[in-house]
């Protein structure tokens, strides 16, 4: 068993074993290329269906109407550009940590731990989140078996399955994300059908698209409803970014980055403009059956599928596993990459025979069975807390990776250019329009009041907390002398 924390040689993180002559923002010390090509794409491709997408879009249609599409449009638009800077980074230096050891590089130690623990925080809460969910959808059809041993059955099995190699997570994944990925795309071709009223045995005589506009027009709550539209949407996005920590455990990195970064517009375009649109053409934004039944369900009552319900919740279930097996592993990961760097525990870089990090995986899993049992003790109060103090860490995530993409370029073109396989667009303006974007949605959080103020006051406190600690272990690393960096390299 490999019970020390090794860190590859320079160079070796890129895929370039002789070195480059600098220090790789992280690495892949003690875990094992497990992860085959189909286990990346599919995890790139399904890495944007959260269950967010099934069960939270009718709430985003009731507030904006049609404009919703905007709201999406817009918010695609933002995670595109965002991918588009990681993945310029990614495929130059692959690496467990991502955006938290490109941070630490570019920004400071100080940053990269931050950002580091603050998306492991947000991780561990996601685990109780779609626990909990995919306990209730499980609980409906066997009601013999109480909730909480639903919650307690799913996170032993897909920790098992984590703990037992990276390829094990890559199968289960690849089913997983296979199952949303068809569902969807089916979804999209069998609903435009009935909408051009070319689908077989369709009883909706109403589907097309004036549907846009006849209910009170493309804008019916108004043009700023665009923007109310934007804070509900902006959450379902959310790990798109785990392929760039997975690809540091594949065979080909550069290759496997570099697609999925070339291939985030069109899955964002068909996964969410897409079943969107084809949900707004078959039915009226104000149907109350897409809040009552949801969007989806609603969209295929309307057509006439039978039994879409049951259809649906299969569905959601699949993307509720997905994204817990997923966030464990990213948790793990950033926690593996953390311990690796010395802004964790140690243990938390040690790999087992196998390259699983075993000591991350557990350290994450137990905190997400603790937020489990707080979501069921006090689900009022301390989850409320847990989860409004992680709500807006995705956009920290996204700020901080544009920031640093700001500084990496420089650095990637003076020491490895070869390696800038993938460039962002229109250099630096673009990624200085998308800092400004990022910006202007926690602004209008702010403004906005409610929950959403909540979530950014509550996650900045976090953030603030995090940062404070990063500065002072900072400070602390300076005064012991270089001998601790050496002994980091």
């Amino acid at each position: 068993m490999n019970t020390q924390p090794t860190l590859a040689k320079e160079g070796e993180v890129s895929g370039d074993p002789g070195g480059s002559g600098s220090s790789a923002p992280g690495d892949n010390g003690g875990l094992k290329a497990g992860l085959k090509n189909r286990h990346l794409s599919m995890i790139a491709i399904g890495g944007v269906i959260g269950a967010g997408l099934f069960v939270g879009s009718g709430s985003g249609i009731a507030a904006a109407g049609p404009a919703i599409l905007l709201s999406y449009a817009l918010v695609g638009a933002m995670v595109v550009f965002v991918m588009r800077m990681l993945g310029e980074m990614a495929a130059a230096r692959p690496s467990s940590g991502s955006f938290s050891a490109y941070a630490d590089q570019a920004l400071g130690r100080w940053a990269g731990f931050t950002i580091g623990w603050l998306y492991w925080f947000f991780w561990v809460v996601v685990l109780a989140v779609e626990a909990t969910a995919g306990a209730k959808i499980l609980e409906s059809w066997i009601p013999a078996v109480p909730q909480w041993g639903w919650a307690l059955i799913v996170m032993v099995v897909l920790t098992a399955t984590n703990l037992a190699s990276v390829s094990s997570y890559g199968e289960f994944e690849f089913w997983f994300a296979g199952i949303k990925v068809v569902a969807i795309g089916a979804f999209v071709v069998v609903g435009l059908l009935a909408v051009f009223g070319v689908l077989p045995g369709s009883d909706n005589p109403g589907a097309g698209f004036a549907h846009l506009t006849d209910a009170g027009g493309f804008f019916p709550m108004g043009a700023g409803a665009i923007l109310t539209g934007v804070l509900m949407v902006v959450f379902s996005f959310m790990g798109s970014e785990i392929v760039t920590l997975a690809a540091g455990e594949s065979e080909d990195p550069q290759r496997a980055v570099t697609k999925a970064t070339n291939s985030v517009i069109w899955r964002i375009g068909v996964f969410y403009l897409g079943s969107i649109f084809v949900v707004l053409t078959l039915l009226p934004w104000n149907d109350k059956a897409i809040t009552e039944k949801g969007s989806y369900v609603a969209a295929l009552d309307s057509i006439g599928i039978p039994h879409a319900g049951q259809v649906m919740n299969v569905i959601v279930l699949t993307a509720v596993l997905s994204c817990l097996n997923s966030g464990l592993y990213t948790a793990s990961r950033m926690a593996f990459s953390l311990g690796q760097r010395g802004d964790a525990p140690k243990a938390f870089a040690r790999t087992n025979g196998r390259g699983v990090p075993t000591p991350a995986i557990l350290a994450s899993v137990a905190f997400g069975f603790v937020a489990v049992f707080f979501n069921y003790k006090w689900p009022d109060t301390v989850f409320a807390f847990l989860l409004n103090s992680s709500g807006a860490v995705a956009l920290f995530v996204w700020l901080v990776i544009c920031v640093t993409q700001l500084r990496m370029r420089g650095i990637i073109l003076r020491e490895t250019p070869d390696k800038l396989v993938v460039r962002m667009w229109l250099f630096p303006y673009l990624t200085w329009a998308t800092i400004a974007m990022i910006t202007f949605v926690l602004g209008y959080m702010v403004y906005d009041g409610g929950s959403n103020r909540e979530q950014v006051v509550l996650s900045l406190l976090v953030a603030a907390l995090v940062l404070a600690v990063g500065l002072v272990k900072d400070r602390l690393r300076k005064s012991a002398g270089p001998e601790l960096e050496l002994e980091r390299h």
